[in-house]
């Protein structure tokens, strides 16, 4: 993908595998292709951060993120080839992070984060697009530690042919985590017959005074919305592509580096011809 080559070139690269970020950097940092990686960021700092997958792994990519207090962290993460990718984030209080994951090829990702301090926000958005007989999996564990936290997660999943995706989500809320606020959604559309999407949102609460939420929907693409595009001289074919580029975009369009998003949209569009 030329198109992503240019807007991470100006990006700082991570050769070592392990970063400790001490202040607020305005340039994105980038890894290519990690066997692992290990990011710390300094109370009071703030970065943004993509992680490209562009070969296939053999062998599962261990990320370890952790956020001291008051720091602020953008994520985005793209595979452009199978891998199987867990992350584990922690968080301190009055921490924030921002993750967009985004799978153009079957891929496994996992996601644990533990909000270990108060005031501490995490918010997570994700989409899958599968083709053929690839699958593509989110597994997202939110481990509310402690009280007077929020997590938001949004998942979306697009599955034609004979590809498979899954989501798995649990929320963990402590018994002293009071004032939780934890919301978790799962959406997804079928393109045939012989495509599957299972989902399991889960939520796991021993605290009472808490605000939580989930839910999940597995469907086809909206024939009405479609029907009205075509009356307005769309053909059904770039109805449809123009509705699941909807579908897509309020994900993408919250990876938090601009060129960067709408490179991601170009992606997105060129998958979505091949599903």
């Amino acid at each position: 993908m030329n198109g992503l080559d240019d807007s991470i070139r100006s990006f700082r690269r991570i050769e070592e595998g392990r970063l400790r970020i001490e202040r607020e950097e305005s340039a994105p940092f980038v890894a290519v292709d990690p066997a692992g990686l290990e990011i710390e960021v300094a109370a009071d700092a703030a970065a943004r951060l993509v992680i490209v997958h562009r070969e296939a792994a053999d062998t599962p990519v261990n990320v370890r993120i952790r956020l001291q207090e008051k720091a602020r962290l953008t994520l985005t993460e793209v595979f452009l080839a199978p891998a199987t990718v867990e992350m584990n984030l922690k968080q301190a209080a009055h921490s924030a992070s921002r993750i967009t994951t985004l799978q153009l090829a079957g891929a496994d990702a996992a996601y644990r984060t533990e909000l270990d301090g108060g005031q501490a926000e995490s918010v997570l958005h994700g989409l899958f697009l599968v083709g053929g007989n690839e699958h593509g999996s989110v597994r997202l564990h939110t481990a509310h530690n402690v009280a007077d936290c929020r997590s938001e997660s949004l998942v979306k999943g697009v599955a034609g042919g004979t590809a498979t995706g899954r989501f798995e989500g649990l929320v963990y809320v402590a018994p002293d985590a009071q004032r939780t606020d934890a919301q978790q959604q799962s959406r997804n559309v079928l393109l045939s017959d012989t495509a599957r999407i299972d989902t399991l949102p889960q939520l796991e609460i021993y605290a009472d005074d808490v605000k939580c939420s989930h839910g999940a929907t597995v469907g086809r693409m909206d024939d009405e919305a479609i029907l009205y595009m075509r009356q307005r001289g769309l053909s059904e074919a770039a109805a449809r592509r123009l509705q699941l580029e909807g579908f897509a975009a309020d994900v993408v369009r919250h990876c938090g580096i601009e060129p960067l998003c709408e490179t991601l949209m170009e992606a997105v569009a060129e998958k979505m011809n091949e599903l």
